[in-house]
């Protein structure tokens, strides 16, 4: 049900109103809010926020190896001749970011934006799979950790990247206990994320 918009709201506002409540985790009310407190900050300030969204959209970029936004391609973590031979695969950029700063991985990531959801309508063939595929033969990674989300389409996605890469002769590997069943990577503490990927076993 859509919210009731006051006479009283300046078009200009509530049409801001409007375009905040549609981000992740914004209802009405706290778009409101935000609202009115953009309205109330500097000039200056307002066109500083509305030139850092104008330039994530024009500058960032899927980086063509792992699929993780970035800047340059390859990103910075592909381009890193240091990084271990390994292959941690997330669901989404921000997985990439909270497993990341624990320092307890050194290797690379490939990003599958999304997980596999029949009930959504998401088969493997509207994830980065296929590129996944490509890259373990065109790498030859000591190991693959799917680290997706604990939930039903991240242990599905799991189980088929699983079936995929084993008779690649791949070792495919899972993150340890710890972790939250249903949770999400990016809300996951550190130290969590970084015990579950020390302790993590095979597939």
């Amino acid at each position: 049900m859509s919210q009731r918009r006051s006479s009283a709201t300046a078009e200009p506002v509530a049409r801001l109103i409007d375009e905040l409540a549609k981000l992740p985790g914004i209802g009405p009310k706290t778009a409101s809010r935000l609202a009115y407190y953009l309205l109330r900050t500097s000039r200056d300030d307002s066109i500083g926020l509305a030139e850092a969204i104008l330039a994530v959209k024009e500058r960032i970029r899927l980086c063509s190896n792992c699929f993780n936004t970035t800047e340059s391609d390859p990103c910075h973590i592909c381009a890193d001749t240091v990084r271990e031979n390994r292959i941690c695969v997330v669901e989404q950029p921000l997985d990439v970011v909270a497993i990341d700063r624990t320092n307890e991985y050194r290797g690379r990531f490939h990003v599958l934006h999304g997980a596999i959801s029949p009930v959504d309508g998401i088969g493997p063939d509207k994830l980065k799979i296929r590129e996944l595929q490509e890259r373990v033969v065109r790498e030859s990674p000591e190991e693959v950790i799917v680290f997706t989300n604990l939930d039903l389409p991240g242990e599905a996605t799991a189980t088929y990247l699983h079936r995929l890469l084993t008779p690649m002769g791949i070792t495919v590997t899972r993150p340890a206990s710890g972790l939250p069943v249903g949770g999400d990577l990016e809300y996951a503490d550190d130290m969590t994320l970084g015990r579950a990927m020390i302790g993590r076993r095979a597939l």
